[in-house]
């Protein structure tokens, strides 16, 4: 696909992969076994992938372009560090401790949570405030950022911030 997508084009893709690892792991409930932790491990590189281009081009255009972006941005953020905080306990644990199928599921809640408010508010917000070019300049940027991301859990994927 050499045709570059919008931003918005590029993120909801990235919802949607991630959906489909969030379907499989919910068929794996309960196992104790190697393919549950490695699949909850491509979540964890997906999600840090996803936020750090979004933190880096999506939320300053949102800022910049949208009314109201500064609030939006900040909830946005917020958001990201509460699952930060979650992805960081769910890569201390395997599958056999009894905390790793719940913290997954917290944290499957907390990113379809976070995926509804974009896809249905700040999504529509932004393709309104911005002109296709720009939308496809933060797509390009976005597509990017992502490649540069950090990878594995136990290279830190969930980065090391300053999060209680």
């Amino acid at each position: 696909m050499s045709e570059q997508q919008d931003v918005i084009a590029v993120l909801v893709v990235d919802h949607r992969e991630v959906e489909e690892l969030f379907s499989r792991l919910e068929h794996m409930v309960g196992r104790i076994d190697e393919k549950a932790e490695t699949l909850a491990e491509q979540v964890v590189i997906e999600l840090v992938r996803h936020s750090v281009a979004e933190e880096a081009y999506l939320y300053p255009a949102v800022r910049e372009h949208v009314p109201g972006g500064d609030a939006l941005a900040d909830e946005e953020i917020a958001e990201h560090a509460a699952a930060e905080r979650t992805m960081k306990q769910l890569e201390g644990l395997e599958s056999s401790d009894t905390a790793f199928w719940p913290t997954l599921e917290r944290l499957m809640d907390q990113i379809r949570h976070h995926v509804r408010e974009q896809e249905n508010d700040l999504f529509p917000r932004l393709r309104q405030a911005c002109s296709e070019a720009q939308l496809l300049e933060l797509g390009g940027q976005v597509t990017r950022a992502k490649k540069m991301a950090p990878l594995g859990r136990r290279s830190g994927a969930a980065r090391n911030r300053d999060v209680p």
